[in-house]
């Protein structure tokens, strides 16, 4: 018995210039300071970058997604930016972005860059001339600034506190205190600010303009506030009211903020092809459609499968409800598992209780160090492998993060004289931060700093990363690489309209769909072997034994 779920099965296959070639993209996401450094000083650059484009191409990804790579101080891993339009002297110019771009561009790849419209860093220009002009002024009205309260105005406007801990409000010496949801070297911008406004318009056409194809933007769903100048509501009062579904909380998803996108969905669409862009939207997931809308973003994040555990039951609920909400908004969804900002899924799917997305077990383990004796490494890497052939086999876009096509496991050891992550200082180590996931790759089995460059790289790398280099895995078939590779070029030759059909096997482990031209996915879920439909098999992520399907394991067959 089958049950089809048609997905705007109009969209067209990938094509170098066709404006719907982000629907069913491959995309991989690129922490430019952690993936190649081209002038050894122990940062990736841009240099590294276009070292490694031949790479790229041969692992057969359809765009690139680069996070933020902006001058910054690096208070928050480059999302504190100086200037939105140049880049950070350490990793660049814009003459090396403009060459990056072309060969990017040459090997068939698109170009994403972040965007951090929520909030800029404290050194940037505008931010200097709020801080040195009066209160009350228009340079003080690009940002939030509100006066203290208590009986000296010492105290802070509110009790919030910021994402990263500690207060969400920062003094600045004159009575006055500006709003920070994050760190404190990010002060958020005033939205309902014209300037600010178009400003950012002017950011999108820089970019667009030197051959950019989309955008990431960060923070979507916190751009537009309702701060006004009676006593701002409790930290509390806004915990418990379950605002976020109807748009009137007052920091997060309010309607409002669709009014901003539209206006850039008018610069975008100035563009031909139309330029794309994702919206990093933590919302309920009934909100998320009108950020995926034609005319706003285009297309939003969806989290839940990097949320999920490795269940049959949540991955077939969580694949079928975003398809749905993908129909709604006539967008396509995306799928991801791993990013810059969590614990890399092959480390969550070998931690007990199939942990997958539930941070407080992966975090409680990055607090005990890294305790092998909990972590079952290779359980996590083969579910993990098993989940990439899942997901590829969807329609949709499929992001990916740097070296999880090396099978790459969480960084746990960090030393906390090495750690960078502002979540780890703010919160007294209770949150051991992001660092983990942000260790440079291993190009080489030896070296430095195993290829990544010529000098010691700025995060430590542990000696265990030297097995998964991508020279110890290129001439490996069965490696984690060589998965990724063939799979990313059989989804090519596969894939079709945006279509999928449920097949029910009878066995609650197993997930069976079909997308069109005969093409389906099996994944085991369970621990022992299943009996595969018929069908020729083209790809399993995990050795079969006559036409047996083992444990934890995917495999694609055709009619």
């Amino acid at each position: 018995m089958s049950e089809t779920l048609f997905v705007n099965a109009e969209a067209e296959p990938l094509a170098e210039q066709d404006p719907n070639w982000w629907r069913q993209a491959a995309v991989y996401q690129i922490y430019p300071r952690s993936f190649a450094d081209g002038n050894g000083d122990g940062i990736g650059d841009l240099a590294g970058i276009i070292s490694r484009v031949p790479y790229l191409e041969a692992l057969g990804v359809d765009a690139v997604w680069l996070s933020p790579f902006y001058p910054s101080a690096l208070a928050d891993g480059g999302y504190d930016v100086d200037d939105y339009r140049d880049v950070d002297p350490k990793i660049g110019t814009l003459e090396q972005f403009d060459v990056m771009t072309r060969a990017l561009h040459d090997a068939g790849i698109k170009l994403i860059v972040d965007i951090v419209p929520n909030h800029s860093s404290n050194r940037h220009v505008w931010f200097r001339e709020a801080l040195a002009s009066p209160k009350g002024s228009p340079a003080r009205g690009r940002y939030i600034f509100r006066d203290g309260v208590g009986p000296d105005g010492t105290e802070p406007p509110s009790d919030w506190t910021s994402i990263f801990g500690g207060s969400a409000w920062e003094p600045v010496g004159d009575g006055q205190f500006y709003l920070h949801l994050f760190a404190p070297e990010q002060p958020d911008f005033n939205w309902d600010n014209p300037e600010v406004r178009e400003d950012f318009l002017t950011t999108l056409r820089f970019w667009a303009d030197r051959g950019v194809d989309g955008f990431r933007v960060d923070v979507a769903h916190g751009l537009a506030k309702k701060l006004t100048d009676d006593p701002l509501p409790t930290h509390a009062d806004l915990e418990l009211a379950e605002a976020v579904r109807d748009g009137a909380h007052m920091l997060w998803d309010r309607d409002e903020v669709h009014d901003i996108y539209t206006q850039w969905r008018a610069v975008l669409n100035e563009y031909d092809p139309p330029r794309t862009a994702v919206a990093e939207a933590w919302v309920h997931a009934s909100r998320r459609p009108r950020y995926a809308s034609p005319d706003g973003l285009g297309q939003a994040f969806n989290f839940d499968l990097l949320q999920a555990g490795f269940d049959a039951a949540e991955f077939r609920r969580i694949i079928g409800d975003n398809l749905e909400l993908a129909a709604r908004s006539g967008s396509s969804t995306t799928w991801v598992f791993s990013n810059h900002d969590v614990v890399r899924h092959a480390t969550r799917y070998g931690l007990p209780r199939h942990a997958g997305g539930d941070t407080t077990a992966s975090q409680e383990w990055l607090r005990q160090g890294g305790n092998e004796a909990v972590l079952d490494r290779a359980l996590g890497l083969r579910r993990a492998r098993a989940a990439i052939l899942l997901m590829l086999a969807l329609p949709g876009s499929a992001y990916l993060y740097q070296g999880e096509e090396l099978g790459l496991h969480e960084v746990a050891d960090i030393p906390d004289s090495a750690r960078q992550d502002p979540t780890f200082f703010r919160n007294a180590g209770v949150e051991i931060g992001r660092d983990g996931c942000r260790v440079p790759l291993p190009w080489t089995a030896s070296g430095p700093s195993l290829g990544f460059g010529d000098g010691a790289p700025h995060l430590p790398q542990p000696a265990w990363y030297a097995d998964h280099a991508v020279e110890a895995q290129t001439a490996d078939g069965t490696s984690t690489l060589s998965l990724y590779r063939e799979a990313l070029a059989l989804r090519r030759r596969l894939q079709g309209d945006e279509e999928l059909a449920w097949i029910d096997s009878g066995d609650p482990r197993v997930l069976h769909f079909r997308r069109p031209g005969g093409w389906h996915s099996v994944t085991n879920f369970g621990s022992a072997p299943i009996p595969l439909p018929a069908g020729s098999v083209v790809i399993s992520s995990a050795p079969l034994t006559e036409q047996q399907l083992p444990g934890n394991a995917t495999a694609w067959l055709v009619e």
